[in-house]
């Protein structure tokens, strides 16, 4: 497979760099593994988002964030172009959030979102 470096699509928060890093440096990571960035069909509003690591495949858009290498299947970008994740880290709200300028609306657990 080709490495070919893109566009930017999505844009992390120093919170969000400083967990992703903070996982990418426990032990055992495999460090093979790009954080995937992307969608899938379900939710409540239609599509869910996708945040992991995984192996990149011919399919996938290859880019980095402030270090963090990142995939992204190249048919996702219609959806999150624009996108902002953060991580929360409060007792109240903890885990990764997504501000997508893309959806026309989002479910009450902001997981899911419809364009």
């Amino acid at each position: 497979m080709t490495t070919v470096e893109t566009n930017i699509p999505v844009s992390l928060t120093a919170g969000a760099i400083a967990e992703i890093n903070r996982l990418m440096n426990e032990p055992g990571f495999d460090n093979t593994q790009r954080l995937r960035v992307g969608v899938k069909g379900g939710g409540c509003s239609g599509m869910t988002y996708v945040l992991g690591f995984d192996a990149p495949t011919a399919e996938d858009d290859l880019f980095n964030i402030d270090g963090i290498p990142c995939i992204m299947n190249k048919s996702h970008g219609l959806y999150l172009y624009g996108m902002e994740i953060d991580w929360q880290g409060g007792l109240n709200s903890r885990g990764f959030t997504f501000s997508n300028p893309n959806a026309s609306k989002t479910c009450g657990c902001g997981t899911s979102f419809a364009v």
